[in-house]
């Protein structure tokens, strides 16, 4: 989500709205919001059904141990739901028509869309 601070701005110049989905519940992201001074809308996909909808949700019980383990995080809090799935980390540009125009979705979480690749696509989605 940091990495989009950096273009925030250059995409609204552009005349984006920028949303980003999680699977935490609505206090966590409030938590989220106010701890990483976001300004873009943060939207809470807690049963994960738009993530299933574009196909970057999945089940993964050792990642799920691995959160609990070595990052102190409960999942199952933060989701509010056992169901143990997680969104593949993923990007989409839609174009004036409201269509997607572009996207990236990464199963390795580690590897995120680098933010000039994510500003060009956005630049040809206008055009």
């Amino acid at each position: 989500m940091g990495q989009l601070q950096e273009i925030e701005q250059d995409l609204i110049n552009l005349g984006y709205q920028l949303f980003a989905v999680s699977p935490d519940i609505v206090a966590q992201l409030h938590a989220t919001v106010d701890k990483n001074e976001l300004k873009y809308r943060l939207l809470s996909d807690r049963g994960m059904a738009a993530s299933q909808a574009f196909g970057i949700a999945f089940r993964n019980e050792e990642m799920v141990r691995t959160y609990r383990e070595s990052y102190q995080l409960d999942l199952e809090e933060y989701a509010g739901d056992d169901h143990h799935m997680l969104p593949v980390p993923a990007v989409f540009v839609l174009d004036t028509d409201g269509r997607i125009a572009f996207h990236y979705v990464n199963p390795d979480f580690r590897v995120r869309l680098p933010e000039a690749v994510l500003l060009e696509a956005a630049k040809a989605a206008l055009k």
